[in-house]
């Protein structure tokens, strides 16, 4: 158990801030594909003005496709479904609203003089 929490510690200890385009270059509602330090990142800017950040790899389907899914919401919850099978995720949390078994990876999103950084 030491072991776990000492590695959770690395990985926290080495998230970094990465920057990755202007804000302007994002469409509302509409996904965009990123590659950040070697990992591919779904964008998505929402009508309340944020930027989320995901997993772009389905993670039913494992196939990187997340930024062409259909923005949606479920109350005040901003969503993101799949452009497969259409399972549906909250944008902030990551949870698969549709299938509990599945769960979308998110990161951390701040704007820094007009330009979007998400953290990994």
């Amino acid at each position: 158990m030491t072991i776990i929490l000492d590695r959770a510690k690395d990985l926290e200890a080495t998230a970094t801030w990465h920057r990755v385009c202007p804000l302007d270059e994002l469409e509302l509602a509409w996904g965009e594909a990123a590659l950040v330090a070697g990992r591919q990142v779904a964008l998505f800017r929402t009508a309340d003005g944020t930027v989320s950040a995901v997993a772009q790899q389905d993670p039913a389907t494992l196939a990187n496709v997340m930024a062409r899914g259909i923005v949606g919401s479920r109350g005040s919850r901003p969503t993101i479904a799949s452009p497969l099978h259409k399972e549906v995720y909250d944008l902030h949390t990551g949870e698969c609203l549709t299938r509990p078994d599945l769960t979308l990876p998110t990161f951390a999103t701040r704007l820094v003089d007009g330009y979007v950084e998400v953290e990994l």
